[in-house]
């Protein structure tokens, strides 16, 4: 178990917030997150999609229920010791009050924050109103400020991810309406453009600002920088990056009886010493 103390992190997570712009990749495992941390970066976010993979079912808070998602939040937690951000998706509950109840139950994990996601997983009406999701965050936010372990909540709008008519736009428009309920970093997944981007962070005034780059866009971490975005995340990206290679190499098996896929793999010894440390 890392030494320093779950305080330590959750201090630090929210100085990180406070000036410069960070990558927050998401490891799906243990192991994952342990490499990651080996490679430097200060902070981590666990993917709710990379952990469904794992489990052989889809990204969906029906068919991964909260016991399990919690599970793995502790386990990436206690195998790290920088802070940790939990993808909590829409809190696991659609009421307020049971909402709540989940984030005190994520909090006790030793996460140093969580996202609360605004999508319903209904395709006739795939956002919470607009009243709805403003009560979901206040509630996420007495919840977190009751614990006084000073978690930080960010909040996601997921227009562009749902397919609504005018993502930028509502995006905004929900994102600041978050900021007043309590949110203390706003996320609409899905921009691409720096002019869409730029409008979101001006929209968010004071409040950090988190981009998901799952794919490569042609932006660096300095071009987004550049745009005044907080942080970076990179969603189900590396645990995707992870199935790509094993689906073509065990393809090329299958299809082929080949074993050209297995070339340049990293050698077992090399893997198997970093564990060891």
């Amino acid at each position: 178990m890392p030494e320093n103390t779950i305080a330590d992190r959750r201090a630090a997570f929210r100085a990180l917030h406070e000036s410069g712009c960070f990558v927050i990749p998401n490891p799906w495992d243990a192991g994952s997150a342990r490499y990651l941390r080996h490679l430097g970066f200060r902070a981590l976010a666990t993917t709710s999609s990379g952990w469904a993979f794992s489990l052989g079912r889809p990204d969906s808070a029906r068919a991964v229920p909260v016991e399990s998602v919690l599970r793995n939040i502790a386990d990436i937690v206690a195998a790290v010791d920088v802070p940790v951000n939990a993808d909590f998706e829409s809190g696991y509950a659609a009421e307020p009050d049971a909402l709540a109840a989940n984030v005190r139950r994520c909090i006790e994990t030793g996460v140093a924050g969580l996202s609360i996601e605004d999508a319903t997983a209904d395709r006739s009406r795939p956002l919470y109103d607009l009243p709805l999701a403003v009560e979901r965050i206040r509630a996420a936010r007495e919840a977190i400020d009751a614990t006084g372990t000073g978690v930080l909540l960010t909040a996601r709008a997921e227009c562009y991810l749902v397919g609504h008519p005018a993502p930028l736009e509502e995006s905004i428009r929900r994102l600041r309406a978050y900021a007043d309920a309590g949110a203390d970093v706003l996320y609409a997944p899905g921009p691409r453009t720096r002019d869409d981007i730029s409008a979101i962070v001006a929209a968010a005034g004071a409040k950090p600002v988190n981009l998901l780059m799952s794919q490569h866009t042609g932006l660096s971490v300095a071009d987004v920088q550049t745009l005044r975005v907080r942080r970076i995340s990179v969603g189900s990206a590396l645990a995707r990056a992870a199935w790509t290679a094993f689906m073509r190499a065990a393809e090329t098996i299958a299809r082929d009886g080949s074993f050209t896929g297995l070339e340049g793999l990293v050698p077992f010894a090399e893997i198997n010493a970093f564990f060891a440390k």
